[in-house]
């Protein structure tokens, strides 16, 4: 089977959940919320509130989250030039339609890169909800159709890599 049938079986088995209310507004909000990194950027400045050191490690995540953005969007995606599922997403959904190309998922990829580097941050059970979030951001992008399962799936790779490579920086 190859990737392309994967991926439209993958979003054949969404399609009945896309017309949930609830999953709508919830999806909505998790693709919004990976939209500029914002809940990733929220989560590391919460964490420096009252310590210098933490203001520190909060600065350099910032910028190290806006190079693999760099990275992801204005570099590996002009490589492959995938298109979307849909290119302006399931109307169904409120998210913003963006410009980029499909693959890989720069909301997949900055999600797994943040909750790499926050789980060497802040290790134990915040570390598993780091990676569930990032996960839920991940999906969100197939559920709003604005990408394949293949591009979520390469864009946490991507950003996980990227995440081991920044841990050092960081911390």
């Amino acid at each position: 089977m190859n990737i392309h049938r994967i991926d439209d079986a993958f979003d054949r088995r969404l399609e009945p959940a896309r017309h949930n209310g609830v999953v709508q507004g919830l999806f909505s909000l998790l693709s919004r919320a990976g939209e500029f990194s914002i809940i990733w950027h929220v989560v590391i400045w919460l964490r420096a509130i009252g310590s210098t050191d933490r203001a520190g490690e909060a600065l350099i995540f910032s910028l190290l989250l806006g190079a693999e953005s760099l990275i992801v969007n204005q570099g590996i995606k002009r490589l492959f030039r995938r298109s979307r599922p849909d290119a302006n997403g399931d109307g169904r959904f409120n998210v913003r339609t963006p410009v980029t190309s499909s693959f890989p998922s720069g909301h997949s990829s900055s999600a797994f890169f943040a909750a790499t580097v926050l789980a060497t941050l802040v290790p134990g059970e915040w570390a598993v909800l780091f990676f569930v979030l990032a996960i839920g951001v991940a999906l969100s992008r197939v559920m709003v159709r604005l990408h394949h399962l293949s591009d979520i799936l390469g864009g946490a790779l991507v950003g996980a890599a990227l995440g081991l490579l920044a841990v050092p920086l960081v911390g």
